[in-house]
């Protein structure tokens, strides 16, 4: 009895794990900023991604941004799985609380908060594993800050996500 009820388990929940070359992943970033990862395939080579994070340095801000994402899936050959190679544009919104805020490298503490709003570029590697519901990635983005102020920056880390 309890053996037909994990088999009926086991079989019916592999209905729902998908390799990750399709579907929706969510996981999280480590780096700068340090938070929740999330990518939907919307072609057989391009994604969305989206990330939802804290940073811990320049006095801690909020950080939310959006990307189209092509892949290049077969430039890097492996024996197992695929290493796609990533890039495409995003949006990036930053936002400190009334305790100060760092910009174009100095700390400005006005008590009023502050806002950016710019234009990145990610590029990235993503190994995705063959047959498991599982990436991981490692990703570098310079950012264009453009409100309220022009001004260059990077983001990037390492993550993992889980395909659903």
């Amino acid at each position: 009895m309890i053996r037909t009820i994990l088999v009926s388990l086991l079989l019916s929940s592999t209905t729902f794990v998908r390799a990750q070359g399709s579907g929706f992943g969510l996981g999280v970033l480590i780096g700068e900023p340090t938070g929740i990862s999330l990518k939907a395939w919307i072609g057989a080579d391009k994604a969305i991604d989206g990330g939802l994070a804290w940073s811990f340095s320049h006095n801690g801000y909020f950080h939310l941004h959006g990307d189209l994402l092509f892949h290049k899936m077969d430039l890097i050959p492996v024996s197992k799985g695929k290493l796609p190679l990533y890039f495409g544009p995003g949006l990036r919104f930053r936002s400190w609380g009334d305790d100060g805020y760092w910009h174009k490298g100095k700390y400005y503490e006005d008590g009023d908060g502050h806002v950016d709003l710019g234009i990145r570029f990610p590029v990235g590697l993503a190994y995705l594993f063959d047959g498991a519901p599982v990436d991981v990635f490692l990703e570098v983005a310079p950012t264009l800050d453009l409100i309220p102020a022009t001004s260059l920056d990077v983001d990037g880390g390492i993550g993992v996500r889980y395909w659903f």
